[in-house]
């Protein structure tokens, strides 16, 4: 983790946006989303598009497509993770075509920049969206020719992270995700990730799918410490995974934040999504600031833009708010993103430097103080 009160430290007033507005006027054009599912992202709007060019028939919307949100949007908090994925069946009903998924990684890409993103990984399982008789390669391909569309259409630079899903009988379908993976890197695809019910399945189950992808070189990161203990956390750590999706219960093991803190390993934080899922059971004991405060590689994102109603800004105002965090402590997050990317080196310190460019050119304009 690159410390950024190494320099420049004087700088650092509070002066973060207090409004989502003052991101998308491109004040502070800095935020990297490394954990941001495809089918939990989808606007209300696109599941109407999609739908449509799917045949997949929707329930009467008089009052428009904000009608869908019961069907989208998980309740803000209480739940659990298996209610939680619920959301996802409507999603991935009109995702089952080459056409349908093109034009939503299209979209949610152009969206991201609309937004004030500079980079962002976005991940997806192809095995769920080959219900209509797609290979999982021909899901790939149309990921990828979505990504390359939306990113020639707004210059938005993203990477894709292939999903394993955590289940009983798809052994099969994984090790063809892997195989994906390693066929398509640096293709778009710059990882592969296990998603799923971590409670039901745990990640134990999935070591000799970690071992495959690691003899093909295929970076990892882990959905791990979600909806299971420390010891999910473990086990992606011994299966050479490079960052830990969620991590929320690393904090029920202090050798096990020692090791991630020693190892600087990237914890993909998702504050809503925590809360809406019982990872955390409330806001005021969330990890996030006490890890960022022990020196764990904190970053911040969204995991599922419509199913957690939230967007990567918000997420910042939320964090700040909830445990009055400094202007340097938020930077801090942002460069861990910027480090934390599936990149190469040379990418990561060319994001990184636009993240601290960026935020030092934004304290010098005068930006409206009054809160959101």
């Amino acid at each position: 983790m690159t410390d950024i009160r190494d320099s420049n430290r004087e700088q650092y007033v509070c002066r973060f946006p207090k409004r989502e507005n003052d991101f998308r006027k491109g004040a502070f054009a800095v935020v990297i989303d490394l954990h941001l599912h495809l089918d939990g992202s989808l606007s209300a709007r696109d599941v109407l598009q999609l739908a449509s060019l799917s045949g997949v028939s929707l329930p009467p919307m008089p009052d428009g497509p904000h009608a869908l949100d019961t069907l989208l949007v998980a309740p803000p908090g209480g739940g659990s993770l298996g209610g939680y994925l619920q959301k996802f069946e409507l999603p991935l009903s009109v995702l089952q075509t080459e056409q349908t998924i093109t034009l939503a990684f299209r979209s949610l890409i152009v969206r991201l920049s609309r937004q004030g993103l500079c980079y962002a990984e976005i991940r997806f399982a192809p095995q769920l969206h080959c219900r209509g008789g797609l290979t999982q390669e021909q899901v790939v391909q149309a990921a990828v020719t979505g990504c390359a569309q939306g990113t020639e259409a707004c210059g938005l630079p993203v990477g894709l992270i292939l999903c394993c899903m955590r289940g009983a009988d798809n052994r099969a379908q994984n090790m063809q995700t892997v195989a994906l993976a390693s066929q398509y890197l640096h293709r778009f695809v710059c990882a592969l990730d296990l998603a799923g019910d971590e409670a039901r399945y745990p990640t134990n189950q999935f070591v000799d799918l970690f071992a495959a992808a690691h003899q093909e070189g295929v970076p990892l990161t882990i959905h791990a410490g979600e909806a299971a203990g420390a010891e999910s956390v473990w086990t992606a750590l011994r299966c050479f995974a490079r960052r830990i999706g969620h991590g929320v219960r690393a904090q029920e093991d202090s050798s096990l934040l020692q090791r991630l803190r020693e190892e600087q390993t990237v914890l993909e934080m998702c504050y809503t999504s925590n809360l809406q899922t019982g990872a955390a059971a409330s806001a005021e004991v969330h990890p996030l600031a006490r890890f960022l405060e022990a020196g764990l590689c904190v970053t911040l994102n969204t995991d599922n833009m419509t199913v957690s109603n939230t967007t990567l800004h918000k997420e910042y105002l939320r964090v700040q708010r909830q445990f009055s965090l400094t202007d340097e402590q938020l930077l801090q997050i942002a460069c861990n993103a910027a480090q934390g990317a599936f990149l190469p080196d040379g990418e990561k310190q060319r994001l990184q430097h636009t993240v601290q460019q960026n935020f030092l050119r934004w304290l010098h304009q005068d930006t409206d103080q009054s809160e959101c």
